[in-house]
């Protein structure tokens, strides 16, 4: 019986270098925000959060279970982790029940959201420059593409994201890191579970790494 492990998050480990903005005061999450451009947008989510960890001497300090709290609460409102998930199962998706699909959105979710998580926690001291670049497309565009820098010294790296209109506002659903998105990363190897194992040995996988991540810390 084969053994799967999941593929590292690529995409989302440099993420957490991203949000390494100089912020003296946190950020709140505020409606005006949800409805801005997709590249104020991107800038708020991920400043409102590091704005937050720099801030309180705990998450400062790298208290995990505090700093994936702050994720949750900052980050999540700007993006769209159902989306995420509907993509990255793939055809699956369809035939999966409610149900399924309900439990793998929550695990999805919950992978990312750790994983996103312990990135800030091993960098949340660093400090970077970070730019956006204007998004290039028309006003009635419902998909769009911000384009970012990081620069943290002599290096500079590209980090793109992936938003989608929706009757709420903007909101992220997929991250570029050196020509791999996330989305693209996890679909080829959901199929590979859900081939051998169907949809509810996908559940089941997903549920059972997070429970040891759960356990490890």
């Amino acid at each position: 019986m084969k053994s799967y492990a999941l593929l590292p998050l690529v995409p989302l480990a440099p993420l957490a270098a991203v949000v390494m903005v100089a912020t003296a005061h946190a950020q709140a999450v505020q409606p005006a925000d949800l409805r801005a451009s997709p590249e104020r947008l991107v800038q708020a989510a991920v400043e409102g959060v590091i704005g937050t960890i720099q801030s309180n001497p705990d998450t400062r300090a790298g208290d995990l279970g505090k700093i994936t709290a702050v994720v949750q609460k900052q980050f999540l409102p700007y993006a769209d982790f159902r989306r995420t998930t509907r993509l990255a199962v793939g055809s699956a998706w369809r035939s999966a029940t409610p149900e399924q699909q309900k439990q793998l959105y929550e695990q999805f979710e919950t992978l990312l959201v750790r994983s996103y998580a312990v990135s800030l926690a091993q960098l949340r001291e660093q400090s970077v420059r970070f730019r956006y670049q204007p998004v290039k497309a028309g006003s009635g565009a419902t998909d769009v593409v911000v384009q970012t820098r990081v620069i943290n010294n002599a290096d500079e790296m590209q980090i793109d994201y992936r938003l989608q209109r929706t009757a709420a506002g903007w909101r992220i659903y997929d991250i570029n890191m050196m020509g791999a998105w996330l989305i693209e990363v996890y679909r080829k190897q959901f199929a590979d579970i859900v081939a051998r194992s169907g949809v509810d040995g996908l559940v089941n996988y997903l549920t059972t790494h997070n429970a040891r991540q759960n356990a490890a810390s």
